[in-house]
């Protein structure tokens, strides 16, 4: 039973430790708050309220979600909290660390300094919500908390009670020094001199008491002795808060306090209490009645006096507020005393924003049972006496303008002008600082705003409008005019120039381009590029679509100099003009080919005249070694070759260098096989002609024995021992070749057909890249034979079309009308 009494008094008190003092001022239900109207500054707030309660960027988001926000809402929460920190360049809020080093200190315990306010969860979003105008005065602790310095001089006014110690130094002739605290009857005891009654006096008068007390005892004060008397530690004093405070009691201060402090020790007024009226009393009368917005708004601290024992601080709740928002600078909820005006409320914002409407200012009132809305023009300001409830709304004015008019396009000064009292088009042209020589006077236009916000085009022509009085165009507002340059209507005027120049492309047209000039821009003529007979190319423009033969382009020819200087008076260019340089007749650059393998002398080769062919490259290699496999020899040729496609001169170069480190690589490494063996063999295959290389040796210079091209690889392998097998076999491998084994025995030597191999395609690639498939014969499939070297290769069988049950019925209700046609047909001609 003990045991139960005791679990249940521990439950109690944790409850009561961890119960939020004033959750009624935090927003329970925040699903319908949007992040995207909430300030940067709002946002910050947010974040400092959770640093203050020792929360991280996450547990903020978690307290938000708990209290119903929205997903989409926490996604924006986080990327604003997110983009704040990267704005500010640091992961948190962090205050400085005030001095604690005092010259005066307290001889009293501050039992209650520790309930100062501090950052909570029920804190957290009180900035989301309207916030009451100073309530952060007391809540924020990184405002100043209006604690005494201690460092400073005594005030000359601070009157002396028991508890406080003074501090009495006698120097000079005579040496004295005594800390002599002030005794609870008001006494303090001076050494050979006795008890000094001290309370209730100054430091001033009761240093002038102390040195009539040592004279008349025969201290020479005076005569070469000095006294000094200041005060030591200070007394405490009880002060009592009561009333709308967020902690009210009774609070151990420093003699030396402030109203402002005793009010900060006790957390400041609650969300009911007044900011306005609050009341000290002592001796049971009120001496002082607080204003806070007189700090708040003026800096002014005339009424924050020194606190006495005893000293009672009441905060009532209070009378009337009124909440101001919108277009102004602090928007809150302010306290209103008697007498004040909706004018007293702006002042105390901070006045208008400068996007405000302050002509007049919507008010949602009470009235009754429910509200109404009501407006306040701007000369009775100073006269409205904001009532209970009142909700003032300060609106931002419109994105429009009144006096606007725009101009766009061939005009020196684009952009909005202002709309003054029968200004024209030719006078705002005049404002825009004239036309640009490339304006287009032909026709210009004005898209002009009607009065249901519907918009008309209005064209003119702009050459009248400017010279001819009748033809001018009186402006409206938001007219927008919109001026065409010559550029704008037209394509761009380029020429082309390709063929034999060093930087071939298109170029922007000039007035009187000669080709010398095009060529020129082209960087100059490339080497064994011919001089004459140069082609321009222009476009025809009365061509005769009916006529077969009708013309598509002219064309001329054009002769320059080497050093670009026409003959005559020279040729001048027209816009999309394209002009084409030849190279010089019989200008050849090198041609190379690649002979590798089993040569006795491999690597690059340039062709020496146009017919030369395989077994002349063979003799300048030096022919065959003994371990040549001829049979597999192979010649590959680029595609671009193959299909006659002629590759720049650029990209030749950039190929037979390639070409060439390749060649360096490979026969300083003596590794030609694993060259092979590491390319993709399926572009080699793209790339191979089959030659037969033993026909060509014993008949040189006729059949297989072919003209080599630019960029020909010819490969002479080594004799080879293996056959591979791949595709659609059991397990797919290299086997040593055996002569007299037949296509079927290197498939099942590698496991045999798969399921889906396709027996009748299967085909074989020999080493010279030749290729060979299976044909029919009857019944039969008769595979070709098998080489060294060579590749089998069971393609896979295509997949045949699922028969389902739509299919089966499909097919025999086609059948069954087909049925039924001919049935019909056939009684028709009975």
């Amino acid at each position: 039973m003990n045991k139960s009494i005791l679990f249940l008094v521990i439950f109690f008190l944790v409850i009561v430790k961890f119960t939020p003092v004033n959750a009624q001022a935090v927003p329970q239900n925040m699903s319908t708050v949007n992040v995207d109207e909430l300030s940067d500054a709002q946002i910050r707030q947010l974040m400092q309220n959770a640093q203050s309660s020792g929360l991280s960027d996450a547990q903020l988001i978690q307290t938000a979600q708990t209290r119903g926000m929205s997903s989409a809402q926490i996604q924006r929460l986080q990327a604003r909290v997110a983009d704040i920190r990267s704005k500010e360049g640091s992961a948190g809020f962090n205050g400085s660390s005030p001095d604690t080093a005092q010259a005066r200190g307290r001889n009293y315990g501050a039992d209650t300094i520790k309930n100062a306010p501090q950052g909570n969860r029920e804190d957290l979003f009180a900035s989301i919500q309207p916030r009451i105008f100073g309530a952060t005065l007391f809540r924020n602790t990184k405002v100043n908390s209006f604690e005494p310095n201690l460092k400073l001089p005594t005030p000359v006014n601070y009157i002396l009670g028991p508890g406080d110690i003074l501090n009495i130094e006698v120097y000079g002739n005579s040496i004295a020094n005594w800390k002599l605290a002030v005794s609870p009857e008001g006494n303090i005891s001076i050494p050979g001199v006795g008890p000094v009654n001290v309370t209730g006096k100054t430091i001033e008068a009761t240093t002038a008491l102390i040195r009539r007390t040592l004279i008349a005892n025969r201290y020479a004060i005076g005569r070469g002795t000095e006294l000094k008397v200041t005060l030591g530690d200070i007394r405490s004093i009880k002060v009592l808060v009561q009333g709308q405070v967020m902690r009210p009691g009774t609070y151990t201060l420093s003699s030396l306090s402030t109203v402002f402090f005793a009010l900060y020790a006790a957390g400041g007024p609650n969300d009911i209490g007044s900011f306005r009226d609050i009341e000290v009393i002592r001796d049971n009368r009120i001496i002082r009645h607080l204003d806070l917005y007189d700090f708040l708004v003026k800096g002014s601290q005339k009424d924050n006096i020194g606190l006495k024992d005893q000293d009672l601080i009441r905060v009532p709740s209070y009378r009337l507020r009124a909440e101001l928002k919108g277009e102004v600078k602090i928007p809150a909820i302010f306290e209103v005393l008697p007498g004040e005006t909706l004018q007293t409320l702006l002042d105390f914002s901070g006045g208008f924003t400068d996007e405000a409407y302050t002509a007049r200012i919507k008010i949602n009132q009470v009235s009754d049972q429910q509200r109404r809305i009501t407006e306040v023009l701007e000369a009775d300001f100073k006269s409205y006496i904001p009532l209970r409830g009142d909700r003032f709304v300060v609106e931002r004015i419109l994105d429009r303008f009144e006096n606007r008019v725009v101009i766009n396009g061939a005009v020196f000064r684009p952009g909005q002008f202002e709309l003054q009292k029968g200004l024209t088009v030719s006078q705002l042209i005049k404002n825009a600082g004239g036309l640009k020589e490339d304006a287009f006077t032909g026709r210009a236009s004005i898209i002009r705003l009607n009065p249901d916000n519907t918009t008309q085009q209005i064209s003119f022509n702009l050459f009248d409008a400017i010279n001819k009085a009748g033809a001018d165009i009186a402006l409206q507002r938001e007219d927008i005019i919109t001026i065409s340059s010559l550029f704008d209507l037209r394509d761009k005027y380029r020429v082309a120039i390709q063929g034999e120049v060093r930087n071939p492309g298109d170029f922007a047209y000039a007035d009187s381009m000669k080709v010398a000039d095009l060529i020129v821009l082209a960087g100059g003529f490339s080497e064994g590029a011919s001089a004459k007979r140069i082609e321009v190319s222009r476009r025809v423009f009365d061509s005769d679509p009916r006529a077969i033969n009708s013309k598509v382009a002219q064309i001329f020819t054009v002769d320059v100099n080497s050093r670009l200087q026409e003959d005559g008076m020279g040729f001048t260019l027209k816009p999309f003009d394209i002009v084409s340089i030849y190279a010089l007749p019989g200008y050849e650059t090198q041609k190379v080919v690649y002979v590798e393998g089993e040569v006795l002398y491999p690597g690059p080769f340039t062709i020496q005249k146009k017919n030369e062919k395989i077994s002349d490259i063979l003799k300048r290699a030096g022919g065959l070694t003994s371990s040549a496999d001829v049979d597999g020899s192979s010649l590959k040729r680029d595609n671009e070759a193959i299909l006659g496609v002629s590759k720049s001169k650029a990209d030749a170069n950039a190929e037979r260098n390639a070409r060439l480190r390749q060649f360096q690589r490979t026969y300083s490494t003596k590794d030609i096989d694993s060259v092979k063996t590491n390319t993709d063999t399926a572009q080699l295959r793209n790339n191979y002609i089959g030659i037969n290389l033993r026909k060509i040796l014993k008949d040189p210079g006729v059949g297989d024995d072919i003209i080599l091209e630019n960029g020909d690889v010819l490969r002479i392998p080594k004799q080879q021992q293996i056959v591979k097998v791949n595709g659609e076999v059991l397990y797919p491998s290299a086997i040593v070749y055996s002569k007299g084994k037949s296509f079927r025995g290197y498939v099942l030597n590698s496991g045999g057909y798969s399921a889906r191999a396709l027996k009748r395609g299967g085909y074989i690639v020999y080493a010279n890249g030749s290729v060979k498939a299976t044909r029919k014969f009857l019944f039969f499939n008769v595979h070709p034979s098998v080489k060294p070297g060579a590749e089998i290769y069971v393609p896979k069988k295509l997949p045949s079309p699922a028969t389902t049950v739509q299919t089966i019925l499909g097919f025999t209700t086609g059948l069954a009308s087909l049925g039924a046609i001919i049935l019909g047909i056939v009684s028709l001609n009975k």
